[in-house]
């Protein structure tokens, strides 16, 4: 009688260990997969204020090039005006 006994517990006793293994696993896959999300959102969040607090190199040579553009004008227009 007790070796029935221990031959059904013991087989659930394997099982139920299995199952709360696959229930941890699978609860560690999805903390896991949650914190990759907020991560990436984190990353996304950080290099659009970067973008936007930083402006790009090429941005500023256009705008310097811009601005001298603007500067030779009015000293043209100046220049033009004292000359008649």
């Amino acid at each position: 009688m007790d070796e029935r006994i221990l031959t059904a517990i013991v087989p659930g006793i394997g099982l139920v260990s299995g199952l709360i293994a696959t229930y941890v696993s699978l609860q560690n896959r999805a903390l896991l997969a949650e914190v990759r999300k907020e991560l990436a959102e984190l990353e996304n969040r950080i290099i659009l204020r970067l973008n936007g607090l930083y402006v790009r190199r090429s941005e500023c040579e256009l705008h310097n090039a811009l601005l001298e553009q603007r500067i030779e004008a009015v000293a043209r227009q100046k220049r033009d005006a004292a000359g008649d």
